[in-house]
Formats: C-alpha cells, structure tokens, sequence
C-alpha cells in the first residue's frame, strides 16, 4: 500500500489566511522569498481558493515556517511567527468568527475567565472540525493548556527547541481580543519536533500586570 505524501491537510481558508498574514508582515516580495525558499513557489501569486476544501498540506505549512527561521534566524523567525500568527488571527475572526459562535453576543457577555476557556475551546472545536490538526484544550488551577496532537506547524521537523512560533503568536491575539484588552503570558511547554508526545502550549490563568 503506498502512503500518501500529504496524509494531513488544512482547508484552503486557513492556507490562505497564513499567506495573508505573512504578507501583512514581510511585504509582498518577503512573502515570495518565503515561499521559495520552503520550495512552495507555486503560491507565488496564487492564494488558496476562499473554501473549505482540505487541500492546503501539513507539509507546505511546515516547510513555510521553517523557512522563517532559515532566512530571519531563530531568534527573528520566532519573532516574525509569532507576529504572523497574532495577524492570522485577525483574520479568522473575520472569516470565520460569526460561523464558529466567536461573534454571538451571549459569548461576549460571559464571564471573563469562563469566557477565555470557552473561547479557547471554540478555537480548538474549529481546528478538528474544519481540518486535520487535532487540539485539546484542558485547565488546571493555575493555568490552560493547548494541546495540539496532530501540529501542522512542526510537521516532521526536529528541533532542539519548540518551535511553534506561529500558534503561540495565534493565541497570544486570541486571548487578547477575547479578554478585552488583556495580555496573557503564552508559551510552548512541549513541542512534538522537539520528540514530545504533543505540541503543548501554557497560558497563565491571570493577566500581566
């Protein structure tokens, strides 16, 4: 039996939301570079289409986002990630917030540490339902835990470090929105390129001072 080479796919929609924010961020000719240099030059131009289609692979995003850290550096891929990933969620609010119940009104009047588990959960919900990454959020007394099963960030790379830039920089702007204004310390703990079990990532329960 052969294996396929794309066994796990986002839809097109958040394909084309990553590329979006990329190009927010590094410019229209950064975001070419980034593409050529991850060898995804067929996107050059030509954005997924706007559906919800499992058509954009684990493999494409990962490579994407190594080749930040390949071109910027550690320390400035991780920068540029996490700054990706802040604008990414810009856009899924917009694109998807009314569809997944981010927008309902008596999410919005909830209480605030009911509200960010419940919107964190919203998160994950839209993630396993809408493509191939698996998520599971859990809280303890001192924190939330985001924990991807399936990442598509670090699809088959071996770090010595976490690597995830880009969902920690997700939820960073997540939390941000949803607490009205608040900053939340936001930080991968365990990351599978790095050979845990999953790619997980710790928010503090309190906001920064």
């Amino acid at each position: 039996m052969t294996v396929p080479a794309n066994p796990y796919y986002y839809p097109n929609k958040m394909g084309r939301i990553i590329l979006q924010a990329i190009e927010e961020i590094l410019g229209h000719n950064g975001l070419n570079a980034v593409l050529n240099q991850s060898r995804q030059s067929h996107l050059i131009n030509t954005y997924p289409p706007n559906n919800l289609e499992r058509l954009f692979s684990f493999q494409s995003i990962s490579a994407i986002y190594a080749a930040l850290e390949e071109m910027y550096g550690p320390r400035g891929g991780q920068g540029v990630a996490i700054r990706c990933g802040r604008v990414s969620f810009k856009y899924i609010l917009r694109e998807l917030g009314p569809e997944i119940g981010l927008s309902d009104p008596a999410f919005r009047l909830l209480p605030p540490r009911t509200k960010i588990l419940e919107g964190l959960t919203i998160l994950a919900n839209a993630f396993n339902q809408s493509s191939d990454q698996s998520v599971r959020v859990e809280e303890t007394q001192a924190d939330y835990l985001w924990h991807i099963e399936r990442c598509p960030i670090c699809w088959e790379r071996h770090s010595t470090a976490p690597v995830c830039h880009a969902e920690v920089g997700m939820l960073q702007e997540a939390l941000y929105w949803v607490s009205g204004g608040k900053y939340y310390y936001v930080e991968e703990i365990l990351c599978i390129a790095r050979g845990d079990a999953t790619c997980t990532i710790r928010i503090d329960k309190d906001p920064l001072e």
